[in-house]
């Protein structure tokens, strides 16, 4: 059985000198994190260490952190077995379609990667990203409720944690406009029932998108009221 909702209109530091992103006054900063593909590597940079887990995990080196010196376009760090360069140019994972502040090449010990390191930018276009809800109204999504939004060409679906929803939109980037959503109409227990109930009710008034550096949408309504989804895909 299905019921239509509403229509939605939805306005949619490592050291002295680092790479980091500034800080508020009196924060500690923050630690820069950078990452790759073939063969698999990460690299933490904190205004102490750089940490360097390479090869899928078969290398491992950490070594105090030499601060940045400035470089074209960017930073560079050069410690006794590590040798990091930032450059501040969108990158590609080469995994997914997610993007990057920054490119990041790491020589380990001679072996040079490549990879992408720095905040998450939004995706250029909502068609095609798949989403789960990490909270709705401020609230953490409930442990077994599984959650999806899913943008599709010009569909939307998923489920907030009880029914299934679906429906088409239109978006510029900033904003999302969807046409009345189809829903199941299935009884939940519990906070599955809750969390959908808020999201349902968030959606009924303007919402904004945000898509902070760490990778998550915020969808923000006009009385504040917000849903944080992470990605999936």
């Amino acid at each position: 059985m299905t019921r239509f909702l509403p229509l939605l209109t939805l306005p949619f530091a490592l050291a002295a000198c680092t790479a980091i992103p500034p800080q508020a006054p009196g924060a500690q900063p923050a630690t820069y994190m950078a990452l790759g593909t073939e063969p698999g590597w990460t690299l933490e940079i904190t205004p102490g260490l750089l940490n360097y887990t390479g090869d899928y995990g078969d290398t491992k080196i950490l070594e105090p952190n030499p601060g940045a010196r400035p470089s074209f376009n960017g930073e560079r760090y050069a410690g006794k077995r590590l040798a990091v360069d930032v450059t501040h140019a969108e990158c590609s994972d080469g995994m997914s379609d997610r993007r990057y502040r920054d490119t990041v090449t790491v020589t380990a010990d001679g072996k040079t990667v490549k990879g992408c390191g720095g905040g998450i930018l939004a995706p250029e276009e909502l068609a095609g990203t798949n989403w789960t809800f990490v909270s709705i109204g401020g609230t953490p999504i409930a442990a077994g409720r599984p959650t999806s939004l899913a943008f599709d060409g010009k569909k939307l679906s998923g489920s907030a944690g009880c029914n299934r929803f679906s429906g088409t939109y239109t978006s510029d980037g900033r904003t999302l406009r969807a046409d009345p959503l189809m829903a199941t109409e299935m009884a939940c227990p519990g906070a599955g029932m809750t969390q959908e109930g808020a999201f349902f009710t968030l959606m009924r008034a303007p919402v904004r998108l945000d898509f902070p550096s760490d990778g998550t949408l915020v969808l923000t309504g006009a009385g504040g009221q917000t849903a944080v989804l992470k990605r999936a895909i």
